[in-house]
């Protein structure tokens, strides 16, 4: 296939995992039924929360939009490469890229900032029960959402920006499924020592504070749990933070392990590999966290699916 750029601008193209056909029939369905099973189970988080009046509190405020917003990460990437897949054609524009990278950010960073509202949440349930919803009431939560919406479309904004002054060449291959900054830096012609700077600090300043709040929240947390005298009071003060916390677990898991595996190996593979892990199954998984490990969850989704199946 000839690639024609009349526009001047360079030409991407998403080489993906591979290009045998077999392989890429496999891949398709595959990601395909993951991303099925993603947006279909948020989506139904989302439902079940908002047809269940005992699940109007902050808690699952802020579950339902980190519901919305893994299917809008999830969506910044897989669509496009089941697109390529089935259409053979591997071309993504120069627009396109930037545009994927600003939300892919977005997102990613709309996740992280959420977690850690979740987490002020839980530090406000277990520490102050007693003025659990003066604190936290309905000004404060929608004032918090704002504001993790604010940072993320804000904290996006450098590093898509700082490519834009980027030159590159006229068709680049990029040996990944979907536009990921670091790849794309690596492919420039132009000197990067910016935009890795601008990288790194965007990615610390919006990781250690987050992360930060996250520790300091669940500190205060376990020292408030170990002074209740007795075994069910700690149970039962544990385990509303069961689910958040293995969310989290997950969540800065897999994106610590694509971490380490591009700074162990250059093999392009892996990095693809490990990019699944953040992308595609850790908004898989948070569904199921939250309904197997929650009985107001499971009741609500009963509900919703009785009321469906009635109606039908």
């Amino acid at each position: 296939m000839e690639l024609r750029n009349h526009s001047g601008l360079p030409v991407f193209l998403l080489l993906g995992f591979s290009e045998k056909p077999e392989i890429q029939s496999v891949l398709f369905g595959m990601f395909l039924s993951l991303y099925l099973v993603t947006v279909f189970g948020n989506l139904l988080i989302i439902l079940a929360i908002s047809s269940d009046s005992h699940l109007h509190t902050p808690m699952y405020f802020f579950l339902s939009n980190l519901s919305f917003s893994d299917i809008c990460f999830t969506s910044t990437t897989i669509p496009k490469m089941l697109l390529s897949i089935q259409t053979q054609n591997k071309v993504i524009t120069y627009a396109g890229c930037i545009t994927q990278m600003y939300f892919f950010t977005v997102f990613g960073l709309l996740d992280n900032l959420l977690l850690t509202a979740m987490a002020y949440d839980r530090f406000v349930a277990v520490c102050h029960p007693l003025h659990y919803t003066v604190i936290m009431n309905p000004q404060l939560c929608a004032q918090l959402l704002a504001l993790t919406w604010l940072i993320s479309v804000l904290g996006a904004l450098p590093e898509s920006l700082t490519i834009l002054q980027l030159s590159f060449c006229a068709v680049v291959e990029i040996p990944h499924y979907f536009c990921e900054l670091p790849e794309v830096l690596k492919l420039a012609c132009s000197n990067t020592f910016t935009n890795n700077v601008v990288l790194y600090i965007v990615t610390g300043v919006m990781g250690f504070f987050p992360l930060a709040g996250i520790l300091f929240s669940y500190s205060r947390i376990v020292s408030s749990v170990l002074k209740i005298s007795t075994v069910g009071g700690k149970y039962k003060a544990f385990s509303t933070c069961g689910s958040h916390l293995s969310v989290v677990s997950l969540f800065y898991g897999t994106c610590l392990g694509v971490y380490l595996s591009s700074t162990w190996t250059h093999a392009s593979e892996t990095g693809m590999f490990a990019s699944v892990l953040y992308t595609v199954v850790t908004p898989m998984m948070n569904p199921f966290i939250y309904s197997l490990r929650n009985r107001d969850m499971k009741r609500a989704l009963r509900k919703l699916l009785c009321s469906m199946s009635s109606s039908q």
